[in-house]
């Protein structure tokens, strides 16, 4: 899939210019909430509106059975998911899947704050989620 071709290409260059940005400035060790605080100066920076912890429902039927906060969502388009851990592993990609789900957005990022600056890329296309590195 070429770069033309991924879905909000634009703005998820500009979240992972950020991303490996901040991973260069800060290294790994910190909490996820300094990372998610400092990509939102970063990512405003670049002139993209970031709304910080936005919550959304779960409903089964009418009622609510749950509720999740995204990290970041980035001009209404684009969850970012903050980790920090040795690498980014199958649970982690589950929750950002589930929380695309919820929210309608169709394209996530997991941005892993570890020893190395890893991603993963979720794009939803009619109900199915392709993950690209």
């Amino acid at each position: 899939m070429g770069k033309q071709e991924l879905l909000h290409h634009e703005i998820t260059h500009e979240i992972l210019g950020a991303f490996f940005e901040l991973h260069s400035l800060l290294g790994s060790g910190f909490l996820e909430k300094v990372y998610a605080n400092g990509l939102v100066v970063l990512l405003q920076r670049r002139g993209l509106a970031v709304q910080r912890e936005q919550s959304f429902d779960i409903l089964l039927h009418d009622v609510l059975i749950g509720r999740y906060r995204a990290d970041l969502i980035v001009e209404s388009k684009v969850i970012v998911e903050v980790k920090t851990g040795r690498q980014i592993d199958p649970p982690n990609v589950a929750q950002l899947r589930n929380y695309m789900r919820a929210s309608g957005i169709q394209v996530g990022l997991l941005c892993n704050f570890g020893p190395s600056a890893l991603f993963k890329r979720l794009i939803d296309t009619d109900g199915r989620i392709s993950i690209t590195a």
